[in-house]
């Protein structure tokens, strides 16, 4: 049995969820998300003990996966539409900065044009301080969220030097060394 796939989610009071027709919807105060699961799992939701469990028809090898990744799908929309997900990103080295520009963002990492990147719907971004190098990406869709924010690190990937570049928060960056010169000669 799947330890993922047997957990069953809680719900919070505030999260409506209605499951009908191979598709599950989680609304919450602010969003709402839908997820199509595969036809062999079965996702029943207890509105008096407001739990959803997730339960498959036999041991197959293509059911055990499905079995924990529709119950981490789900468990993430009712994370998502109750408390939101947040990626933060550092932006390092001389110059560099990142600006807002209505809804979009603008990198000034190093190269001679900007790099301007729309979020896409559903995902904020905002720069939290006033020399431009603490970025937050914020959604209720973990998977949104987290492929935009690694968009914007790809901009300009930290480099092993001097560090120079975009990394997510509490990243740690391998440095390596420069190159060293024979003495003598």
């Amino acid at each position: 049995m799947s330890r993922v796939g047997k957990q069953p989610i809680p719900v919070p009071g505030d999260v409506k969820v209605t499951v009908a027709n191979g598709k599950v919807v989680v609304e919450g105060k602010k969003t709402k998300l839908d997820l199509d699961y595969h036809p062999n799992m079965q996702v029943k939701f207890d509105a008096a003990g407001k739990v959803i469990t997730v339960t498959r028809p036999n041991d197959e090898r293509q059911n055990r996966a499905l079995h924990g990744l529709t119950r981490s799908l789900i468990n993430n929309m009712v994370v998502g539409v109750s408390a939101g997900f947040e990626k933060k990103l550092k932006i390092e080295g001389l110059g560099y900065q990142a600006r807002m520009d209505g809804k979009a963002i603008v990198l000034s990492v190093g190269f001679a044009n900007q790099i301007k990147l729309d979020p896409p719907e559903g995902v904020t971004v905002a720069v939290l301080d006033k020399e431009g190098t603490q970025i937050s990406v914020k959604g209720a869709d973990k998977q949104k969220v987290g492929q935009f924010a690694a968009e914007i690190r790809a901009s300009r990937k930290p480099e092993p030097y001097k560090g120079k570049g975009i990394r997510y928060e509490n990243e740690v960056v391998r440095r390596k060394e420069g190159k060293s010169f024979a003495s003598g000669g």
